[in-house]
């Protein structure tokens, strides 16, 4: 199995300021990378993770109890995290971390489907129990639907183009595999555009599997949740790799945090929140970093607290 190197790990660590006999809960366990640096720094504490990948349970299971016993992996949904803490009897914690990338071996074990360099059905979905694939996408949806799904997911500037062309292919023929829709992709884009730094697929593939596994609107909605869970001075640490998912984590704590001033026809009120932003802009990986791990080159991690003072009091309302 291709080894997973995971990101910003000294970052999460200290960011999230582990106690020894805190609950913390990683709401993307993966391979383990992240759990185990957690993990490693309790005592009598423990750890909640959460996949809905089973080959990634499995590892992490693996690697996880090495270290310790006080931990539990479920196999679900992070937007399933009230279900969660509840079969565990949690009302709140510590810290939870959110690392929204794809795990190298999702990539480099082409069987899944997240690959546009290995062949392989068209799948990528995170959860195999769910029923949407990118091969669904890719054959049934319309020229309208394909177009906004590459722009507002991969951000992809030739969108029109490669969905035009998909929609050519697959009336002779269904685009079943990885390859096929690569070869799609190169043909629906200018020559020049081939000759740049990057593969002229990974934003389409990108934009493909945010569709198939709804990850924008999951990732709002259980932000909002997740912030409710944090005890006093806890944290919430989230791991980017694109634009869209960092402007969505950006909303959201900005929202949470800053303090909002209303004359409301007198004299100027200002409306104080709950939690305070432990870093104002995003930390992103050090040089030494990226000469390990090449594709932690995006990831950007913003941190967010709830402030001493401020208990959840039942959970206060939803943040949007």
């Amino acid at each position: 199995m291709t080894a997973h190197v995971p990101v910003l790990v000294k970052e999460v660590i200290e960011g999230l300021n582990i106690k020894p006999d805190g609950v913390y809960v990683d709401l993307t366990v993966g391979r383990g990378g992240h759990s185990e640096a957690i993990l490693s720094r309790l005592t009598t504490g423990r750890l909640i993770a959460v996949d809905q990948d089973l080959e990634a349970i499995e590892t992490s299971n693996q690697r996880l109890a090495k270290i310790s016993k006080n931990f539990v992996i479920k196999h679900t949904n992070f937007s399933n995290f009230e279900e969660i803490l509840k079969e565990e009897n949690v009302d709140e914690v510590d810290g939870i971390l959110m690392d929204l990338g794809v795990s190298s071996p999702q990539f480099d074990e082409g069987h899944r489907g997240f690959s546009y360099r290995l062949d392989a059905q068209l799948d990528m979905r995170m959860d195999q129990r769910q029923p949407l694939t990118a091969s669904h996408i890719v054959n049934e949806y319309s020229l309208q639907q394909l177009t906004k799904i590459f722009k507002d997911y991969g951000e992809e500037r030739f969108a029109y183009s490669i969905a035009k062309n998909i929609i050519k292919s697959r009336t002779q023929a269904p685009i079943e595999t990885t390859l096929q829709l690569v070869d799609i992709i190169k043909k629906s884009k200018p020559m020049k555009q081939l000759k740049k730094v990057g593969h002229p697929a990974k934003q389409v593939f990108q934009a493909l599997r945010i569709a198939v596994n709804d990850e924008l609107n999951v990732l709002q909605h259980t932000l909002s949740l997740a912030l409710k869970y944090l005890k006093p001075d806890g944290r919430l640490g989230v791991i980017t790799f694109h634009s869209g998912e960092d402007r969505i984590v950006k909303t959201i704590f900005r929202n949470a945090s800053i303090v909002e001033g209303d004359r409301l026809d007198g004299p100027h009120i200002k409306i104080e929140k709950p939690y305070y932003l432990i870093n104002r802009r995003p930390i992103t990986p050090t040089k030494s970093e990226l000469k390990i791990n090449h594709r932690a080159a995006s990831a950007k991690l913003r941190i967010i607290a709830r402030k001493k003072g401020e208990h959840n009091h039942g959970h206060e309302r939803q943040i949007n």
